[in-house]
């Protein structure tokens, strides 16, 4: 087990003997363990963040430990001692004004153990200030909470706020040291926060004597420290070997990278509920996160699934056996459970990493929104972002949400606020290369750490989601000396091994040489996976998909039989042949014009209802308008 203390404390330790003020900011509401214990015996005790402050204080020898906040004013629940000892000195000191009528209210309050109620802000300040100058008494500290909540605006404080912290301010330019059993000390001031700038700026820029200390999540040794602790409350635990519960307190501790100390503790309470032992400990932590059992990715394993999932994303998506084949490879390693075992942090990161590139309309998207049927029941759990929308250097708020005070903020982000109410699913980001490259900071943190922390506070999981980017990058490259993009790669002029090579090494020439970003890249390996143009065999597989499509819905809505003799159908397939640098939707585009439109206002101007048979017999173009020579059956 580490007998380290987290960075934070460190920190404390090494700046108290010549800081006058510490501002804690960050996971400042948690549970934080206080080493203590006797004859060698070793104890982690959790404390809120007052008593672990006091308790901390009292160990290094501070005399007097008293805590603020504007609605309960002083207190000290932990020794009443200490606040007696503080309104003492505040009775016999104060700097300014109405002597009597405070002496008289501090008097009244030594009768209370725990609380002083009668503290404004205004009288407060003015006792800190003068009990912090003080030698007299050893060495004393003073705990601010809820500092931020003391002002309106950090940027445009009032008079009156601005007396308060002009007080404070100047009581952490006077060091007061003072002797102790231990040596010297500093009287202390802290300032607990959730952010230092949620504070006026002047308040800590560029002062010497002030010191910002940041209390991040707990680390591995403390959450290796708190599974220690905690072992003897899982279920099962007793029959197993010791190699065994060291497998299991490694994915304990590697899964709830990110946790608080409440979360953690709120996880065994859960494991104790829900009868789940430590050799289920991802179950556990699943339905912590997502307060669901029921895993679709441990189904995929037991329903055998992923065995027709070839010839399922070939049926919807055809001509792309190659992109499947590297897609699937990156699925079925989410199944076995084998995805970022080189990495250190494998659990947290999402399941999967895709990078779809290639030529427009081949089938990028689709490829998508059929995975997420294949592994989560339905399209829509493919969540679709287009990166066109994200071009501004404030789009990352659409994402995660605009900060607190701007308009926007109740209503969180666009990612943050689909992945919570879809946790399994599919995340593509369309066109990637148009994003704003602000958000690019937004996928580092998803990549890597597997969550994201959204503009109210709350902390998102993306774990159990396969991410997928899709770009056009490499199909086009800019000459400078015409002025304009040309073709990269051209249909029909390089086999698709080198149109790969040109694409991937396109799209890596974006990110590191235009960017530079290829942090990106890293994240990304080597998934990327290269889309090949629509060939023409396929183009004709496509075309009667789509007029198979067409066929249906005018037989199930009208009761209408569709045919298409054959000089129909080649004169739409050489139209669609023409459009194919535009991949599926070009030729959809071409059935719409030549067939769907047509056909409509044959029917318009015959008046054709429901209940027949139209054959399409050819179709005819003459001054850019397309007709159809049709036949009507009736039954």
């Amino acid at each position: 087990m580490n007998n380290a203390y987290p960075k934070w404390h460190q920190e404390l330790d090494r700046f108290k003997a010549f800081k006058t003020t510490f501002i804690l900011e960050g996971n400042i509401y948690d549970l934080h363990s206080f080493r203590s214990g006797k004859d060698g015996q070793v104890d982690w005790i959790p404390y809120k963040l007052d008593q672990y402050l006091h308790q901390y204080l009292v160990s290094c020898g501070f005399r007097t430990v008293a805590f603020y906040n504007h609605v309960d004013g002083f207190y000290n629940g932990f020794d009443p001692a200490h606040l007696k000892d503080f309104l003492s000195a505040a009775r016999n000191r104060t700097l300014s004004g109405t002597r009597e009528n405070r002496n008289d209210s501090v008097e009244q309050a030594e009768n209370e153990p725990t609380k002083y109620h009668n503290a404004t802000i205004d009288h407060a300040t003015e006792i800190i200030r003068t009990f912090l100058l003080n030698r007299d008494g050893g060495a004393k500290a003073v705990v601010l909470n809820l500092a931020s909540r003391y002002i309106e605006s950090p940027e445009t404080l009032t008079a009156q706020e601005n007396l308060f912290y002009s007080r404070l301010f100047l009581t952490t330019l006077n060091p007061i040291q003072v002797s102790s059993e231990q040596g010297f000390l500093n009287n202390l001031l802290f300032i607990v926060v959730n952010k230092a700038n949620e504070i006026p700026a002047w308040f800590y820029l560029n002062n010497p004597y002030l010191k910002i200390v940041h209390i991040g999540n707990p680390d591995k040794y403390s959450r290796t420290r708190f599974i220690d602790t905690q072992l003897q409350f899982f279920v099962g635990v007793s029959g197993m070997a010791g190699e065994e519960i060291d497998k299991h307190k490694e994915k304990f501790v590697d899964l709830t990278d990110g946790f608080k100390n409440i979360e953690l503790d709120g996880l065994v309470e859960l494991c104790r509920q829900e009868n789940i032992p430590i050799n289920r400990i991802s179950e556990a932590v699943a339905l912590y996160k997502y307060g669901i059992k029921e895993n679709p990715w441990a189904d995929l394993s037991r329903e055998n699934k992923m065995k027709e999932a070839e010839a399922v994303l070939r049926q919807r998506v055809k001509g792309q056996d190659a992109a499947i084949t590297q897609t699937l490879d990156i699925v079925k390693r989410a199944v076995s459970g084998l995805s970022g075992l080189q990495h250190s942090s494998s659990s947290s990161k999402p399941k999967g990493v895709l990078f779809f590139a290639g030529p427009t309309g081949v089938g990028k998207t689709e490829l998508a929104k059929t995975m997420a049927n294949l592994l989560f029941g339905y399209d829509n759990a493919c969540i679709r972002f287009d990166m066109s929308e994200y071009q501004q250097p404030h789009s990352d708020q659409k994402l995660l949400g605009a900060p607190p005070g701007y308009v926007g903020y109740e209503s969180g982000g666009q990612l943050t606020n689909a992945v919570k109410e879809k946790p399994f699913s599919i995340l593509l980001f369309d066109e990637i290369e148009k994003a704003h490259t602000s958000i690019f900071d937004k996928f580092l943190q998803i990549l890597e750490d597997g969550r994201m922390t959204d503009s109210q506070g709350d902390t998102v999981y993306f774990s159990e989601s396969i991410i997928i980017f899709t770009s056009n990058l490499g199909i086009y490259s800019w000459d400078e000396g015409l002025g304009t993009r040309v073709p990269n790669v051209v249909r029909g002029k390089q086999s698709y091994q080198e149109m790969s090579v040109k694409i991937i090494n396109a799209i890596k020439d974006y990110f590191i040489k235009e960017l530079g970003r290829p942090e990106i890249l890293n994240r990304i390996g080597e998934n990327l996976v290269v889309f090949d143009f629509i060939q023409d065999e396929v183009a004709m597989q496509i075309l009667n998909g789509q007029l198979g499509k067409v066929k249906n819905s005018l037989y199930e809505t009208k009761m209408i039989k569709l045919e298409i003799r054959q000089k129909a159908l080649d004169f739409i397939f050489s139209k669609a042949k023409d459009n194919l640098d535009n991949g599926g939707r070009g030729i959809g585009n071409m059935v719409e014009r030549h067939l769907i439109n047509p056909l409509a206002r044959f029917m318009f101007n015959a008046g054709i209802e429901k209940n027949c048979t139209l054959t399409v017999k050819n179709v005819l173009e003459a001054n850019n308008i397309t007709s159809l020579d049709c036949e009507v059956g009736y039954v």
